[in-house]
Formats: C-alpha cells, structure tokens, sequence
C-alpha cells in the first residue's frame, strides 16, 4: 500500500475502511493490528471510535514508536512503523477529546487460541468437551490476561463480539473465521468476569439480526435481561469422595429410590418481597428439609437460563448458564454441594427436546436454521409454539451431548431426567396427517432422535460412574430402558405414566363405585416389569386446572385425608422407585402456582403434619426393607395374595427380598367402610408384625388397626398354609411383615 493511498483525500473512501467503519468486514484481521505491506512497511491500523489520536508503544520497553493517523473521521487510525521491519508486542494508547490517555491491548495483534485439531473436531461435530473451546473463557495470551470469545455460526456474513466493554458498538470487535469448522473467535484483553455480552451477527445475505446471547455462555443476567455475562468454566466439581463411592449403589435397581421433585423458585419464598430464595439460602433450608423427610434424591426442574418464567424451565436458552434467578454458578455449585454432604443425590430435568423462539436465543442463529429444521413440520412444536432441534446435524447432535456431559461432569451432577421424550421419538407426535415428514423408511420414528438418544444414554454410562438416566416417556415404545446394545434406548430408568393415570383416576372415583374400576389398580402388573420404572406423582398432576393431588380424592375432608395416605402407602409398597412433587408431602390444598411459595402454614394444622409424617415413615420403611426395594425391577421380588375382591374394593400382595430376606405383607382398604376378620393366606407363621398403618392416630386417622402385630392361625388360604385374621381401617393401607421368630 503506497503512502499516496494511505494519505491521500480519498483515505476515508477506501472500501476496505468503510467495510469495517460500517460493521462490514467479515475478516477484520486480514486488516486491523500489525501487517507487513508489499513494499516491507510495517503497518498498524486501528478503529478506535471516540478518540481523537491513537499511538503505538512497543510493549516491552514502552517506547513510543508512531503516531497514527485518523483517516476515517469515525475513528479509523493507521499509520507505518518505522525502522521496524519484524512484528512484536505493542500496546496502543488511545487519547480521548479531554485529554485523557488509556493504554490497551490491541485485540487484533493475537493470533488464534484454537489449536487445528480442536478446530476439526469442531468442524466435525465430534468434540464432547467443545464447551471447553467455545463460550466465553477467562484466558491468559502472550501474558496479557482477557476473555476468549467462541461462537459456531458457519453461515454468517460477519460476527463480532458486543458487551460492556465496547458500548455494544458492533463495529469494534468483528471476529476472525475459521471455514473449515464454521466458528469465529476472538480474544479481547482485559475483559474480566462479570462482563455483560452478545454476540451481532450479520446474516449470509447482510442482514442484521437480533443480537444473540451465547450458546455456550456459563452465566446470563438475570431474566428479563437477556445479555450472557462472561464467567470462567466452572471448576470441574467433582462430588465428595464418600458420595462418589456409593454413588453407583446409591442408584442401582436394586437401591431405594425416592425422588423429591422441586422447582426452586417456588418451593419457599422470602416474606418480604416475595422474593427468591437463592441457592445457598435452599442449601440450608431445602437440604435438610428433604433429608429430614428421608428421600434419597433431590430432583430439580429445568435451571437452564429460560426467558420465561411460565415456562418452569422447560423452554431453556441458555443450556450450560445455570439460571441467575438464584444466584451465581459458584452458588449452585454449593448446593449440590450440600446435597451431597446429607446424602442426597440430584437429579436434574434436561431439555434437549425443544427451545423457544425468543430473538436472542439459538431459533435462525446465524440467518439459517442452524440448530432447528428449515421445515416447520420437522422443527415446530405445535403444542408449544417451540423450535426442534435437528438431530440429524453433527454439530447440532454434539452440541446436545456435551451439554448433557456438561452437567454431569462440570457440576457434579448425579443424573438427568430428559423432559417430553415421547416428542422426540415420534414424528407425527401431536399432528394430523399431512403436518409431518415420514423418515427414510417412509415410518413415523424420528430415527436420528432415536440415534441422539442412544448415543447420549451410552456416554453418560460410560464416561460418569455411578450417574444415571431417566425417561419421561408416555408411550408403549420398547425397551426405552434396555440397555443399547440390545436394542434399548439405553435409559436407566422410566417414569411410569401408565401407572400414574390409571391410579389417579382410580381414586378420583367414589368409593361406592371403585368395584367397577378395580382393574385400574391391577392391571399395571401386566407391564410392570417391562422396563425399569419410576412411579411419579409430579408437578404435570398439580397444575393446568388439575387441582391438587388432595383436591382429587372424593368425600369429605377426612375421607379425602385418608385417601391419600392410602395412596401414598399403596405407591410406596407398589414396585418401581418413587417421585412426588413438593407439596405433596404436606397434602397442599391448592394446585401448584410457580409465582408463589408452597403454603408452609398448612403444617399449622394436625392432618397435614399428618401427611408430612406418614411420608417420612415411608420413606424410612422404603428404604431399610429389602424387601421394598431390593427387586423393585424384577418380578420374583412381587406376588399377589388377593388382586380380585373388587366387592370390598381390597388388594393385598406380598413384596420379596433376596435370599431369607423377610417378605412385607401389603393391604389396601379403599372403601370407607372397615373390616373385622378379614382372612389373607400368608407364607410365614408366628406372629406378623404391623409396620404401618395409615389410619394410624398420628397420622390423622381413625387408629383402627391391629394392636401392633397379629398372629398367623393354621388355617390355609389363598393356596397357602396359613393365615392371618386382620382388621382392615376404613380408607388405609397397612403394612406388616414376619416377626424375627415366625418361620419361613
């Protein structure tokens, strides 16, 4: 570039100026900072908007070297070095209208922080640790520390970075492309933590679109604020070294499992204000409170950064940026962290089946369908008005898994439960013919959903010990928990929505008319052992006009009372691990309101201590019987004595340990009316100890039951030798099982 060029009259015309003036070069470092010309000069160029001279120091002597000229009025600086023919390290001080000088970095001077193969393995979409390389990273470069910008978006004309730290002027930050993987990145010195950030991305036609928040973003500004905020990658919380060692027994089949679903924004709420709890105030309140009450799991609702509060997470944005709701990531670290010292697992609810269509979120990222489908019957959730994520895409399917690894391995946590599975399986899920695109083989399976989940399944098993998968699935499809290798979906384990439905609507019944629905309890036997299930009674239930799970029992007050500890009794000593969603555990009145806190004063009053206490009980019984946990997922561990007495409207079955383990007698009473000598056949003689009632005084209950224990007669039943004469309360469930002395 000839001086005359550089210097003359038509310098601000210059197109390569304009295309950066105008927020138009696509490749801003094939321009701005140090550049050998053709004729040997060693040349700087600068856009500094805002000030009025620029000049270049070198960085390790701090001599003053050149004085650049402004040849673009809007801050457009440039200018030779001279007697330098080698690029070094420099730093440019910038003098502003008042006369003040800073001193900067020249963001432009740094090559690339990405190495090639990070870049082909991005470019392949089989990097499992690609938040590691992009997002925004507190890095060190050259000895100078800043923040290290990456964001995919192979489509874009232009990308720069917009923050805090440049008045969000999209002219001063353009960003260096890498074709070959489709990610652009920069490093910006002195960017620190906190920093509030987009990223302005210019379409593959030149169109501006919304300024987007990162995709890999770890922390985002509290809703309804949208920006990501720069926050280093969480440390890598590796859980305590006793959790761990249990962990995989913890959560194996054969462990007890009982889940306390939460959504922490309203699980309590502060007095004053109304306003949020934060994650350290849950790890002192929540913790103990679930502990106390003997669950095993905590499970979280979707804390994904969401836009929308109404969502309950289940509409992310931000999938690797815990919400800010309740504080920061070091915040929620500490909770886990809590839960792990009481014993608690967690759960966490993943979202990998939809996101919304809010402007600054992942919907036409870079002016394409970059992670959803083009065609709206492939990527439109109608029920939701949601985008789909297009599985079928490399970049995309990794995106998901490594978020997935993410959590796991970043945050300690112990498991996922992956939200609406059965929408992603199914093509046609929710549509009417002509709405939908059959796949290859001209079926309704979402094939690479079905890839995506396997895969995903496969990776958590192998790569985290002991961290388990869970399924909200709602259909019949096979084997969504068999392992992958035979033909499985590869899950741990599966909520058992077939259960759920058909024994709720069992006890919406009268009693006076459950003998013609008796087969709504039974017939979850025919299937129960056909995958690995989890029983749930969740937030779905308690929401939408649902009413309360107490609201749904029939009768007066005590007979709604009582109907739910009978249910809770029969869904504890029923097969399959446990789920219940806060409030539940105390009968709230009122269906469940995500503005609000639960109605803690309810305890005030002895039927929901009650409730409260009977939980607790059954958890204690859950988890220190065998025998009603040991085989929840194998059939020898389950036996019915009586399944057909739908005139009394009675079940009873036996549930098994292993070896001599003593069996647990189970009787349901769903009628209000009591009964004295009822006669159930037994394996065992002597005395059988009763465990549990939930007519139980304590409990809010009548304290009909049978004095503690009752002794086995030699009288057959049921095809066997001997029997016990209970009484059965009205509207209960008692539990009981061989004294140490009966013989076996």
């Amino acid at each position: 570039m000839s001086e005359q060029l550089r210097t003359g009259p038509q310098a601000a015309n210059r197109p390569e100026i304009l295309a950066v003036v105008n927020a138009e070069d696509g490749n801003p470092f094939g321009l701005l900072g140090m550049h050998i010309g053709a004729d040997g000069m060693l040349m700087v160029r600068s856009f500094q908007p805002g000030a009025s001279a620029v000049s270049v120091h070198d960085r390790n002597t701090g001599a003053s070297l050149a004085a650049l000229e402004r040849v673009h009025p809007d801050g457009f600086f440039e200018g030779v070095i001279a007697g330098r023919k080698a690029r070094f390290a420099y730093r440019l001080h910038l003098t502003a209208a008042d006369g003040t000088v800073t001193e900067i970095e020249d963001p432009y001077r740094f090559s690339s922080f990405l190495g090639e193969l990070d870049l082909h393995l991005l470019g392949e979409g089989q990097h499992l640790e690609r938040y590691q390389r992009l997002g925004a990273h507190l890095r060190e470069l050259d000895g100078v520390t800043g923040a290290a910008f990456a964001v995919w978006a192979p489509s874009a004309r232009r990308v720069a970075v917009v923050g805090d730290f440049n008045d969000w002027d999209g002219r001063r930050h353009g960003m260096r492309y890498h074709p070959g993987s489709g990610v652009w990145e920069i490093f910006l010195p002195g960017v620190g933590a906190g920093a509030r950030y987009k990223y302005e991305i210019k379409g593959p036609n030149g169109e501006l679109l919304p300024l987007k928040a990162d995709p890999h973003g770890f922390a985002a500004e509290p809703p309804p604020q949208t920006a990501s905020v720069v926050h280093d990658l969480p440390r890598g919380m590796a859980p305590d070294d006793a959790w761990l060692a249990r962990r995989r027994a913890a959560q194996d089949r054969s462990a007890p499992i009982a889940i306390y679903e939460v959504h922490l924004g309203s699980w309590r709420r502060h007095g004053e204000g109304n306003r949020y709890l934060s994650y350290r105030e849950l790890a002192d309140q929540l913790v103990p409170y679930v502990a106390d009450l003997g669950f095993t799991h905590i499970e979280l609702l979707p804390i994904s950064e969401h836009p929308f509060d109404g969502s309950w997470g289940y509409q992310p944005v931000g999938l690797f940026a815990p919400t800010s709701r309740f504080g920061s990531p070091e915040d929620f670290q500490a909770l886990i962290d809590r839960c792990h010292q009481a014993g608690l697992g967690v759960l966490l609810d993943w979202v990998p089946g939809h996101f919304p269509t809010d402007p600054h979120g992942l919907g036409d990222f870079d002016g394409t369908h970059l992670y959803e489908h083009a065609d709206p019957r492939q990527g439109h959730h109608l029920d939701w008005n949601t985008l789909i994520y297009n599985y079928g895409r490399l970049e995309v399917y990794n995106f998901l898994l490594s978020n997935a690894l993410f959590w796991l391995d970043r945050y300690g946590i112990d498991g996922l439960r992956v939200d609406a599975v059965a929408s992603m399986l199914y093509l046609d899920y929710s549509r009417k013919a002509g709405e939908w695109i059959p796949n290859r083989e001209g079926g309704r399976e979402n094939l690479e959903a079905v890839e995506f989940l396997r895969r995903m399944n496969q990776l958590v098993y192998d790569r985290v010990p002991g961290a388990i998968t869970v399924a909200e699935e709602s259909t019949s499809w096979p084997a969504v928990s068999r392992p992958t290798d035979a033909g499985g979906l590869g899950f741990g384990y599966k909520w058992n929505m077939g259960w759920m439905h058909d024994t709720l609507a069992y006890f919406r019944e009268d009693p006076i008319a459950r003998r013609w629905h008796h087969d709504k309890l039974t017939f979850g036997m025919l299937y129960a052992y056909s995958e690995n299930f989890v029983l749930p009674l969740s937030h779905d239930e308690v929401v939408h006009g649902k009413g309360s799970l107490l609201g749904k029992m029939p009768g007066d007050n005590w007979q709604k009372f009582a109907n739910l500890r009978a249910y809770f009794a029969f869904m504890w000593s029923y097969p399959g691990k446990k789920l219940l969603f806060m409030g539940g555990e105390f009968a709230q009145w009122r269906e469940w309101n995500h503005d609000t806190g639960l109605d803690w004063n309810l305890l005030d009053f002895p039927a929901h201590r009650g409730i409260q206490s009977l939980i607790r009980d059954l958890n204690r019984l859950y988890c220190n019987l065998p025998a009603l946990h040991r085989r929840d997922c194998d059939p020898g561990g389950f036996e019915w004595i009586d399944c057909d007495d739908r005139d009394n409207s009675v079940i009873s079955y036996l549930r098994k340990g292993d070896g001599d383990q003593p069996p647990v007698l189970v009787v349901c009473n769903f009628t209000p009316v009591p009964h004295s000598g009822y006669r159930l056949g037994v394996p065992a003689a002597g005395t059988w100890r009763e465990l549990l009632n939930t007519d139980a005084e304590i409990y809010g209950g009548s304290d009909l039951g049978n004095s503690g224990g009752v002794a086995a007669q030699e009288v057959p039943c049921h095809g066997r030798p001997v029997s016990l004469v209970l009484t059965l309360p009205p509207l209960a469930t008692v539990v009981l099982t061989p004294a140490p002395e009966a013989s076996r």
